[in-house]
C-alpha cells in the first residue's frame, strides 16, 4: 500500500509483530489497558447522548471523523485526519495541480493562519502574507474550524469568485477578493541576476527535480558566462522528501543530505547525494526566510552544512517533523496524517522550532526588520503550543538588533535580499562581504511588571 509523506513519498514502516507472553510486564500492562477500554466506552456514552439528546438531528459520521481529527491535532499542529475527499485533493496536490487559491495554511488556538502563499496563483498575485490570518470566507467567519473545514469553503469552481478577510498584524483587518484557478503551480523558474542565475523553487511536487533541472539548463545555455547561482527558497511551504532530497542531490557530489529518526532511536534513515553537480561547481548562495519550511529547510540545511553554499535572509519556519500519510482501507475511509520522525540535516541538527539561521541575515524591508527587534511579530514554529520540542532544549532566537535592512536610498523596486546575494557572491564569501550598517529599530524591552520600548541605533561603521 502506497504511503506518502507530506514532506516525502518514501516508505517509513511502523512497527512488527510481536509475541505474546504471560509475564509480570503483561500483568502490570493490563490496568492501562483497561483504562483504554473504559475511556472507548466513555466515548460511546457520549455519542449515544449527543445522538438522543442535541438539539438536532445529527450525522455520526461527520461526529466521528471530527472526534478522529480532533484526538489527532491534539498531538501537535501538523498531525490530523484527512476524509476521502480530502485524501483526494491532498494526492492532487502532490502531483501538482488542483483547483482553489494557491495558499497554504495551518490552525492555530481555532483560528486559519497562512503559512505562505505560491507563487503565481491567486493567493500570491493578491499580496497574502506569511503570518495573516484568515478570519472569514464569503462573509462567514472560520474561526473555530478546522484547517480542513476551512480548506473546503475557500475551494470550489475554477472561474468562482471568493471574499477572504484578512486579519495582519499592525493593520485593520480587510478583505481580497480571489478568483479559484485550476492551481498548475510552475515549482521552478529561472533568471538572471546581473551576472548571477536566480533558480527559484516555490514548493516541492513530484515535478519539482525535472523542472528545476530544466530551468537551470536552459538559464545555462543562454548565459555561459554564468558566474554563480542563487536557489530562491523564500515562501516555500515544504512538499514532498523525495523531491527536496533530489533537488539537493543536484548541487552535490556525495554526502549525506538528510537523516529521519523515528520514535525508536535505533529507527533511523538517511539520504545520501550521488556524484554529479549539474552546475559544475558554480559558487552557490540560498535565499530563504520565514516562509521557508518542511522541505525547503532540508535543502537550505543541506546545502549549508555540506558546505556547498552560504545562506542568506531570515531563519526558517522551523518544521523539523515528517509526516507519513497512511491511507486507511486503500483511501475509502480517507487517511491519516500522521508526524511519524523528526529530520536532522547532515551535521545532525534537529531544526525543529529553531529553524536554519542565515550566515548573512537580511531583511527584506526596514518594515521586516522592525518585526525581527518585535518577536511578537514572529510567526514560526514556535508559535503553535502543541508543536513537538526542540532537540536538547534548543529554543529559537527571540528579539533582536534587527538585521540589515535596505538603506534609505535603496530602489523599492528592486529585491534587497537577491542584492545581498549576488553581493555574497561577488566578493567570494558572507565573510568576504562588507557589512552595512543595522537599521534603527525599536525593541520591546520588559523591565519589572512593566513593558517599554527602546529605541536600537546602530552601531558606527562605514562601508568599505
Amino acid at each position: 500500500m502506497k504511503k506518502y509523506l507530506l514532506i516525502g513519498v518514501s516508505a517509513f514502516v511502523l512497527g512488527a509483530g510481536s509475541m505474546a507472553y504471560v509475564s509480570q510486564q503483561a500483568i502490570a500492562s493490563a490496568e492501562p489497558r483497561a483504562k483504554t477500554y473504559r475511556m472507548l466506552g466513555l466515548f460511546g456514552d457520549v455519542l449515544d447522548t449527543v445522538e438522543r439528546q442535541y438539539v438536532t438531528d445529527v450525522d455520526d459520521t461527520k461526529l466521528i471523523q471530527a472526534a478522529i481529527d480532533g484526538m489527532l491535532t491534539s498531538l501537535d499542529p501538523h498531525s490530523g485526519y484527512l476524509d476521502p475527499e480530502n485524501f483526494d485533493d491532498m494526492r492532487d496536490q502532490t502531483r501538482g495541480e488542483y483547483g482553489g487559491l494557491g495558499i497554504e495554511v495551518t490552525s492555530e488556538d481555532g483560528v486559519v493562519k497562512v503559512i505562505s502563499p505560491m507563487d503565481d496563483t491567486p493567493a500570491g498575485r493578491a499580496g497574502i502574507k506569511a503570518g495573516d490570518y484568515i478570519t472569514a470566507v464569503n462573509g462567514e467567519s472560520v474561526l473555530g474550524l478546522t484547517v480542513t473545514e476551512a480548506v473546503k469553503q475557500m475551494r470550489g469552481r475554477p472561474g468562482e469568485a471568493v471574499t477572504l478577510t484578512i486579519a495582519r498584524e499592525k493593520s485593520d483587518p480587510f478583505d481580497v477578493k480571489l478568483v479559484r484557478e485550476v492551481i498548475k503551480p510552475r515549482s521552478a523558474t529561472a533568471k538572471m541576476e546581473g551576472a548571477y542565475g536566480v533558480l527559484r523553487v516555490s514548493t516541492f511536487n513530484e515535478k519539482t527535480t525535472d523542472e528545476a533541472q530544466a530551468a537551470f539548463a536552459e538559464l545555462r545555455a543562454k548565459n555561459p558566462q554564468m558566474k554563480g547561482l542563487i536557489l530562491d527558497l523564500r515562501n516555500n511551504p515544504g512538499g514532498l522528501l523525495d523531491q527536496a532530497v533530489a533537488v539537493s542531490d543536484l548541487f552535490l557530489e556525495g554526502g549525506e543530505i538528510v537523516s529521519q529518526r523515528g520514535r525508536d532511536p535505533r529507527d533511523v534513515e538517511r539520504y545520501n547525494a550521488r556524484p554529479g553537480d549539474i552546475t559544475g561547481g558554480l559558487p552557490m548562495v540560498v535565499v530563504v526566510n520565514n516562509g521557508s519550511a518542511s522541505a525547503a529547510e532540508i535543502v537550505a540545511g543541506a546545502l549549508q552544512d555540506r558546505k556547498r553554499a552560504e545562506v542568506v535572509g531570515l531563519t526558517t519556519f522551523g518544521k523539523g517533523s515528517v509526516q507519513t500519510v497512511i491511507p486507511l482501507r486503500g483511501g475509502m475511509d480517507g487517511a491519516l496524517k500522521l508526524t511519524t520522525a523528526r529530520y536532522y540535516t547532515p551535521s545532525g541538527r534537529s531544526i525543529q522550532k529553531t529553524g536554519i539561521e542565515p550566515d548573512l541575515e537580511v531583511a527584506s524591508s526596514r518594515d521586516e526588520a522592525q518585526a525581527i527587534a518585535n518577536r511578537a511579530f514572529q510567526f514560526s514554529e514556535a508559535s503553535f503550543r502543541n508543536a513537538l520540542n526542540a532537540d536538547e532544549g534548543k529554543v529559537r532566537r527571540g528579539a533582536h538588533e534587527p538585521a540589515e535592512a535596505p538603506p534609505e536610498a535603496f530602489d523599492t523596486k528592486k529585491d534587497f535580499q537577491l542584492a545581498r546575494a549576488a553581493d555574497v557572491l561577488r566578493y567570494g564569501s558572507v565573510a568576504a562581504t562588507p557589512k552595512l550598517p543595522k537599521p534603527t529599530a525599536k525593541m520591546a524591552e520588559v523591565v519589572g511588571s512593566k513593558a517599554r520600548v527602546a529605541e536600537v541605533k546602530p552601531p558606527q561603521t562605514t562601508q568599505k
